[in-house]
Order: structure tokens, then C-alpha cells, then sequence
């Protein structure tokens, strides 16, 4: 709602791994995050940029949590069609978030075990988006807070790092004081406002 009050056009796409859909569409993003879902995201926006209210030459990408891991992943798999990207809280490096989660019984389901496993699983071969930076493009703003132990926010550093040492522009929003989600109402102001000036700066 904050975003459309902003002006923005809004598309948030029932990608599998949603729930609502059945418990079968529910499951099929484990073991498989840069596959379905990532690509049921890329034919939501190329759906949308067809429509006639959609300037396609300025669309972004913003998520958070997983939402946060997919945009790192399409950043360095977008193919030119994003202007700029905001992850909130996402995983970088799928390897390094294994070995730092609090939460080590979802990656041994959801990505299928450890990164040392043999063989080792697709979730580190392929579904990491560290192994694509080297295509990220666009600006990028990362958002992480230092008590977020679900996933620590050392990933959102490795993120803003590689995009400082690759040139790509980028800023990193930092809270010392909150977790996964942010919940101090002085820093949901900082946020929206951080938010809304880099879409704006990029967008409009």
C-alpha cells in the first residue's frame, strides 16, 4: 500500500513455495530456490511489462527474507530487466548462511543438507547467489540488522561488499538495534524513508 501511494505500480507475484495454493505448490520451492520460484517471478515481470500502464524501462526489485535472497539472486540473473534492487534481511552465500543460522533445521530440509554433503546438493551449486555476482549490474541497497540471528547479517555484508569491490552502486542500511524484521518505530522511519529515496532516485 506504501508503495502504490508512492506511485508506484506494485506486482507481488504467488510464486511456488506461497502458501494458498495447496500444500504440493507449497513444497515445490525446496531443494529447488533459484529454479520455479525464480522463474515464475522473471514471468510475473514480463507479464506486467506488457501492460500499457507499465514503463518497462523502470521497474525494480525489492524483497524481503526470502524475498531479500531473490532479489540477490535475480540481480545477478535479471538479463537487463531491472533498473535497481532493496533486499531486507536475504541470503547471499548459502554455504556461509548454513554454518550461521540459528534456525539449522530449515536449511537441512529446504536446501537439502549441509554444503559438505556428498553429493553435494543443488542448492550450492547452483541456487547460490554468490556464484552470480559477477553479473550484478544495477544498484543495489541492502538492509540488515545486527540481531537477526535467522539470517545474520554478515550476509547482507558479504552482499554489500562484493557490489562496493564490483563498482556497482550500492549502500548499505544498517541497524544495530533490531532483527529480522524491523520493529523500532524511529527506525521504520529511517527504513521507509531510505526506501522510498533510492527507488525514487532510480526509479522516477
Amino acid at each position: 500500500q506504501m508503495m502504490a501511494a508512492n506511485g508506484y505500480v506494485v506486482i507481488a507475484p504467488c510464486r511456488r513455495g506461497m502458501p494458498g495454493s495447496g500444500q504440493a505448490w507449497n513444497e515445490a520451492i525446496s531443494g529447488d530456490w533459484g529454479g520455479g520460484a525464480m522463474q515464475d517471478l522473471l514471468d510475473a515481470t514480463d507479464a506486467m511489462a506488457k501492460e500499457p500502464y507499465v514503463d518497462a524501462s523502470r521497474m525494480g526489485a525489492v524483497g524481503a527474507s526470502f524475498g531479500g535472497y531473490s532479489v540477490y539472486w535475480l540481480a545477478g540473473k535479471h538479463n537487463k530487466r531491472f533498473k535497481t534492487f532493496i533486499s531486507h534481511s536475504g541470503i547471499f552465500n548459502l554455504e556461509s548462511f548454513y554454518a550461521e543460522t540459528e534456525e539449522i533445521w530449515f536449511p537441512e530440509f529446504d536446501l537439502e543438507g549441509a554444503f559438505w554433503n556428498t553429493p553435494k546438493p543443488r542448492s550450492y551449486t547452483e541456487f547460490s547467489p554468490h556464484l552470480y555476482v559477477q553479473n550484478w549490474d544495477a544498484p543495489i541497497l541492502v538492509i540488515h540488522g545486527q540481531l537477526d540471528f535467522r539470517i545474520p547479517v554478515t550476509q547482507g555484508m558479504q552482499a554489500f561488499t562484493a557490489a562496493q569491490l564490483r563498482g556497482t552502486p550500492s549502500r548499505f542500511l544498517y541497524f544495530t538495534d533490531e532483527g529480522h524484521w524491523i520493529q523500532k518505530a524511529q527506525n521504520s522511519i529511517l527504513w521507509q524513508r531510505t526506501f522510498f529515496d533510492w527507488l525514487d532516485k532510480y526509479l522516477k
